[in-house]
């Protein structure tokens, strides 16, 4: 067998959208019906007012930065523990990343380390809901609220996850969300960004398009940016929203069968947890080793990859970046939780179309693996 980590699962009605983007030979990002219709199906998804389409997950955190007010020299306070994107976007505005420690139990943002790192110059949180798990956001916006930040979420791996029954992406001033291939929701490349606030909205619509002008196009209202997503993309996004929950659902029904399979090993590993505040969408389905079992993780890893089974090792925290280092803009001391799962942690295939066959061959074959170490 030979099973990736994910693979998009892409059905009829996608199909058809994209052939008639391109009969109708509306294939850029300015023409065609589609993406109006993703952007408002997309907002009635997450439960908000506007949603503002773009070129993939990482222009939709800088666009939803730029747009919100977020200036160069500003400090933004990111989850260390992330795709380095998200602390990427905030480089790309000059302003200066702050990194904050990790809940153990959630691997995202921990608000008591988020509040020693507040600083006057503070401007922003960007929290993570990493692999699917929302973050703490009630602790998260008293501290916004008490010291006047903006708050963005990254949603990028958690289309669909619901924090006390309230949808992701809406939990915030700005929601930031990925279409890449393995994602909840695909348009092969994409993004999404949701708010409540039509200033936000409008901001964003404006410079994801080169800002240009109304009543004279070419002359331009800002310094603007080409982040649109087409058409035909959001085509494939129009057949996917159709059946966006069925789509979470199988995922969920993929970690379920997992942790069924693996609780006899919890004695050795930490399985994803769901606290009782969320719903996640288990993005990807992401194991922790504990103790003398770390150093085994690439033997793991090695053996899975030996019989057709693709894994992925978790994150590296910006505080352990080299390159952050070096630069002088972090320390590997700054966050110890992050630390003590960066090199211990991997993730399973989880994809929307894993067959039973598949996932039960996952599952045995992990089994073996880690019985022949116990």
């Amino acid at each position: 067998m030979n099973i990736p980590v994910s693979k998009p699962d892409i059905g009829v009605l996608e199909k058809k959208y994209v052939n008639q983007a391109l009969d109708e030979k509306s294939i850029s990002g300015v023409f065609g019906t589609f993406i109006d219709r993703f952007e408002e199906e997309f907002a009635e998804f997450c439960e908000t007012r506007y949603a503002v389409s773009c070129s993939n997950g990482t222009t939709a955190l800088h666009l939803a930065m730029v747009s919100a007010g977020v200036k160069e020299g500003d400090e933004v306070l990111v989850s260390t523990l992330t795709n380095m994107a998200t602390f990427f976007a905030v480089l790309y505005l000059g302003a200066k990343p702050v990194a904050v420690d990790i809940d153990l139990n959630t691997l995202t943002m921990d608000p008591i380390d988020l509040s020693r790192k507040i600083s006057v110059r503070s401007k922003a949180i960007m929290v993570v809901h990493l692999f699917g798990h929302p973050t703490d956001m009630d602790q998260v916006n008293k501290l916004a609220k008490d010291h006047n930040l903006l708050v963005f979420e990254d949603c990028a791996e958690a289309h669909g996850s619901t924090y006390k029954n309230q949808k992701v992406g809406s939990l915030s001033n700005v929601g930031c969300f990925s279409f890449f291939a393995n994602k909840n929701i695909t348009t092969g490349e994409g993004g999404m960004i949701t708010t409540n606030d039509i200033y936000i909205a409008n901001k964003a619509r404006n410079l994801k398009a080169l800002a240009f002008g109304v009543s004279n196009k070419f002359m331009h209202q800002d310094v603007g940016f080409n982040y649109r997503m087409t058409n035909l993309q959001a085509a494939i996004g129009c057949g996917q929203m159709a059946r966006a929950n069925e789509l979470i659902n199988k995922r969920r029904l993929v970690a379920r069968y997992y942790s069924e399979r693996f609780h006899i090993f919890k004695d050795h590993l930490n399985l994803p947890n769901e606290m009782s505040f969320a719903r996640s969408s288990y993005w990807m389905y992401h194991i922790v080793l504990k103790s003398h079992f770390i150093e085994k993780r690439s033997l793991i890893m090695n053996s899975l990859k030996d019989l057709g089974i693709e894994t992925r090792e978790g994150f590296i925290p910006f505080n352990l970046q080299k390159i952050f280092i070096d630069r002088g803009m972090t320390k590997p001391s700054e966050c110890p939780k992050a630390n003590s799962i960066a090199y211990a942690s991997f993730y399973l295939p989880t994809g929307p179309d894993i067959s039973e066959k598949e996932l039960d061959y996952v599952a045995t074959s992990f089994c073996a693996i880690f019985n022949s170490l116990i």
